[in-house]
């Protein structure tokens, strides 16, 4: 990890780079209303994570993959331009096992009724790279959810919703998912996808202020 210095000084940002083509994350990056432009630049990082890793590991691993795959992608480019690279990555964990995103409609019912009636925990890693001098900061936040319990009807017509579909655990906690979560312990933000709090504070030691 690079140190912070007069050269990162100097090399004043340009543009925000975020590196998700979650539509989520987009428009969470955009109620910050920063002054910076932002681009979307998805990439196709390797997602394959280790047994061993906890799942804050691997939740900063990834985003940091993330953001340095968009990175290397800004040199290819031999773009000019200081920008500040945003990676994140989501997780779902449940008596251990991370669950990811539903591979059809019986996967997504399979997992709601298992978080049903119970609590889980959500982790999201956001990493930012420097694009030009490479400092990186890579950091965590965690929230337990409460699932109400719902009935197996309910879920499927949930399901019909099409909503789980691209939602790690099958659930988007900002939509029709509101309904079926008691409460949370944490980050609201962090369960959608990118928690605000923790990004505005990783952004202020780039000179990037949110107001």
């Amino acid at each position: 990890m690079a140190a912070f210095g007069k050269e990162l000084q100097s090399n004043k940002l340009c543009q925000l780079v975020l590196a998700s083509s979650s539509p989520r994350r987009q428009e969470l990056v955009a109620s910050l209303d920063l002054s910076l432009p932002v681009r979307i630049l998805s990439t196709d990082a390797d997602e394959s994570i280790e047994p061993t890793w906890s799942p804050a590991e691997v939740v900063e691993k990834l985003a940091e993959r993330k953001a340095a795959a968009a990175a290397a992608r800004l040199v290819a480019e031999e773009s000019d331009k200081p920008s500040l690279v945003i990676g994140a990555d989501t997780i779902v964990v449940l008596d251990g096992e991370v669950l990811g995103k539903p591979i059809d409609q019986q996967d997504a019912i399979a997992t709601l009724m298992r978080l049903q009636g119970r609590s889980h925990d959500v982790f999201t890693g956001v990493a930012c790279i420097h694009s030009q001098d490479g400092t990186t900061v890579v950091q965590h936040r965690h929230t337990q959810v409460w699932m109400k319990p719902l009935s197996q009807a309910r879920v499927e017509r949930y399901v019909a919703t099409g909503e789980p579909m691209d939602k790690a655990g099958s659930y988007g906690i900002q939509g029709l998912g509101s309904t079926i979560v008691e409460r949370i312990e944490g980050c609201y933000f962090n369960v959608v996808g990118l928690p605000l709090s923790l990004l505005a504070d990783m952004l202020g030691p780039f000179g990037v202020d949110v107001y």
